[in-house]
């Protein structure tokens, strides 16, 4: 079954729910749908593509001055699957900019979105011993954050939202 997307009074989005849990949601007031299949029902509903919320939902530990748990998927979210060294639109693993066996920790300031040619390419170097500079600088990102690259359709043509800082000469 399709996922019908839930937005808050604000309209903005929230998560997705299935068919039969937005119709649910109708039913019962909670929602108003913005969205629907034209030809399409589910009982006596058109078969909903967005619902939004008749008010509005507070997120209170998305905003937490709490930071993001770090996770290798949250690396990837966070930098939208974006290679850090060649900047392309495939990167698949995490790469320490300072490698794990020169002390080098897994955080959020030390992990970079890498595709794996790039990764094999750097290995155990620094990006300075490898020749390959960052496009940006990796950072501690809020919840928030995170859920916008989780939720964001953009299709990746975005860039990072810290660019590389230029360092002083």
């Amino acid at each position: 079954m399709t996922q019908v997307e839930v937005w808050n009074a604000d309209e903005t989005l929230l998560h997705r729910v299935s068919v039969k849990h937005a119709v649910k949601m109708i039913w019962r007031g909670i929602a108003t749908p913005v969205a629907v299949h034209e030809s399409e029902t589910f009982g006596p509903y058109q078969l909903p593509i967005v619902v939004r919320l008749v008010r509005y939902v507070e997120q209170k530990w998305l905003y937490s001055r709490t930071r993001a748990t770090y996770s290798r998927e949250g690396v990837l979210r966070r930098d939208r699957h974006r290679c850090a060294y060649c900047g392309q639109l495939m990167a698949t693993t995490m790469d320490h900019v300072m490698p794990r066996s020169r002390g080098g920790a897994t955080s959020w300031d030390n992990a970079v979105a890498a595709c794996e040619p790039c990764n094999t390419r750097k290995g155990n170097r620094t990006p300075d011993e490898a020749g390959m500079p960052l496009h940006w600088d990796p950072y501690v990102p809020t919840r928030a954050q995170l859920n916008f690259a989780r939720t964001s359709q953009t299709g990746g043509t975005d860039p990072p939202t810290r660019p590389r800082k230029e360092l002083a000469a």
